[in-house]
């Protein structure tokens, strides 16, 4: 599912015409079950460099699964993943390293101070001269004065921010977001929103995932309702405008069948 320049909102489980293979991210008839649960159902999305996609939906609706295959997490049954032109399978490594993902909880080794963290992360990947980069994210964050605190003494707002800075510090052309704002405070949730912003500035395709629509419908460029594993809706936000209606209620209408399936990747079923 993909938005071209100018089209109507999609509705129904068909998704709306692809653009040509070759941008940030390219996925093609994507589907995942668990069991005899289907989490994720034909989805098709593009994303082009610069661009911010919402990815939003009720709990269980596959959001978490969907994020977890373009991430190389979990393995697609059907269906096609490329990051950056780099095919998610035979040419993993390179697809992995075009690429971030922020889980809906904080990952940290608890032991390992603020810096460490920044600094294996800098040697996986590879980034040359990571002082300065990881200068400037700490002090964007407000992390300069924790730089030596382990995680394990640090809070849940705290350790969220640590996770997104591993996600910057390599300059990713994608990012996926699973609730990125999740225990931030408002001054926190206001400075994710103008770094995830600066990043889609800079180049980097955004898939986020939120349920704070509000947040979703300022940053996006695009929106996806996904509701038991298939695209229910999608458009941009000048056709989302011209409805004059809010994110809100356009979600509610496409999601309106109360029954969803569960999304067996998430631990909270998101």
């Amino acid at each position: 599912m993909t938005a071209p320049e100018t089209s109507p909102l999609e509705h129904g489980g068909t998704s709306a015409p692809r653009r040509p293979p070759g941008g940030a991210i390219d996925v093609r008839g994507l589907s995942k079950a668990f069991d005899h649960l289907r989490a994720v159902s034909q989805v098709d999305l593009a994303l082009a460099p610069g661009e911010i996609v919402g990815l939003v939906g009720v709990n269980g609706a596959g959001k978490t699964t969907l994020l977890r295959m373009l991430a190389g997490i979990l393995q697609a049954d059907e269906g096609h993943i490329a990051i950056g032109g780099h095919v998610m399978g035979p040419d993993a490594v390179e697809a992995r390293r075009r690429l971030a993902f922020v889980p809906d909880t904080p990952n940290l080794f608890e032991s390992l101070t603020v810096l460490e963290h920044l600094l294996f992360i800098a040697e996986v990947y590879g980034v040359p001269e990571p002082q300065p980069a990881i200068d400037a994210l700490l002090d964007e964050f407000e992390l300069t004065d924790k730089c030596h605190a382990t995680a394990a003494s640090l809070s849940r707002g705290m350790r969220q921010k640590v996770t997104i800075c591993c996600a910057f510090l390599h300059r990713p052309e994608v990012l996926l977001l699973d609730e990125p704002l999740t225990g931030l405070d408002p001054l926190g949730r206001k400075n994710m929103r103008d770094a995830i912003s600066a990043r889609a500035g800079a180049g980097a395709a955004v898939l986020i995932s939120s349920h704070q629509l509000e947040v979703v419908e300022q940053l996006s460029h695009r929106f996806v309702i996904l509701h038991a594993g298939e695209v229910r809706l999608s458009g941009t936000r000048e056709e989302v405008l011209a409805r004059q209606d809010s994110l809100e209620d356009i979600f509610l209408r496409a999601t309106d069948e109360r029954g969803t399936q569960g999304d067996p990747a998430s631990s909270d079923a998101g």
